[in-house]
């Protein structure tokens, strides 16, 4: 009788394990809570700025003819209302105070939940009468995952793989918002966009001082062409950040790439911005404000005047 002698796993199986294991150590690696509280709160408090300042145009479409509402396919495919009026005006009062609400860190599901459905029926409104907006996508999707996570505290240490999910589901979405605007400037644009005069035509027209001096430059915006797609194709890259140090250091960079862009061209992506902002560290948020409080303390009690004495 012969023994059988185990047999190493094939290479390839051994190599697609540890990448499902990657996978999934991407998507459910745990993060603090207290991340999922600050972005929370940050991402609430953007709602009314969006309605009465980003997207004060919006309310506008109150106004409108019904026959000019095309719905975007997800109005199509769900029995949304037609935004009359009072439709229009229902939400959006609806959605800020919803939204403020939802803030406060109370009944982090159902008032999340509604936040959410409410800013999808905005936005449809929005983007159904000829121009859709690419900026908007993450901001939703951090929407939509926040209140999956439920409650969390401001200075909740304690780790969770619902919050890491939802964490990683808007940064993957980030990513995405750059490497599909890469892929849409190529597919409808072709390889000639580089070589165009896009930025020079927006130069032109939205352009600042900090910016028209480009216009003198040969060369030099298309180079930036150049460069904007071959750095939004390597978007994904991005998706290897993993300490704190780095996330920051990756947030800087994107927030002074948008700062710069609106410097120049007077265009400014606040949603995806404020998505951007997912990606920091900021369960350390509270702790550097009680610092800071600590040491203005000090400052103010070494400025006193000393008592007179008695």
């Amino acid at each position: 009788m012969s023994a059988t002698l185990p047999t190493a796993p094939p290479a390839a199986a051994s190599g697609g394990r540890r990448v499902l294991g990657a996978l999934r150590g991407f998507w459910t690696r745990p993060v603090p809570l207290a991340r999922i509280a600050v972005f929370r709160t940050i991402a609430y408090l953007f709602v009314p700025v969006d309605v009465f300042l980003t997207t004060a145009w919006v309310s506008a479409h109150a106004d409108v003819p019904t026959a000019y509402y095309q719905p975007l396919v997800i109005g199509q495919l769900l029995p949304l209302p037609v935004p009359t009026s009072t439709v229009v005006h229902v939400v959006q009062w609806a959605l800020v105070a919803t939204a403020l609400a939802a803030a406060t860190g109370r009944a982090p599901r159902l008032l999340g939940s509604a936040v959410f459905l409410l800013y999808l029926e905005w936005m449809v409104i929005a983007m159904s009468y000829g121009k859709v907006d690419h900026d908007r996508i993450a901001y939703l999707v951090a929407l939509a995952v926040l209140p999956t996570v439920g409650v969390a505290r401001w200075r909740d240490r304690r780790s969770s793989e619902a919050a890491g999910w939802a964490m990683a589901a808007v940064f993957v979405t980030v990513v995405l918002t750059y490497f599909l605007a890469a892929w849409a400037k190529v597919r409808f644009g072709g390889w000639d966009w580089a070589t165009g005069s896009t930025i020079t035509r927006a130069v032109i027209r939205r352009g600042t001082v900090l910016s028209e001096w480009t216009l003198d430059v040969p060369g030099l915006l298309t180079a930036v062409q150049w460069s904007m797609i071959l750095l939004e194709f390597a978007a994904p890259l991005m998706l290897l950040v993993r300490s704190d140090r780095a996330r920051v250091a990756l947030v800087v960079f994107l927030l002074g790439f948008h700062l710069m862009v609106f410097g120049g061209l007077r265009i400014i992506f606040l949603p995806h911005c404020v998505a951007i902002l997912s990606i920091l560290p900021w369960e350390r948020f509270p702790d550097l404000v009680a610092e800071v409080r600590r040491r203005s303390g000090r400052r103010g009690a070494r400025g006193a005047p000393a008592a007179p004495p008695g």
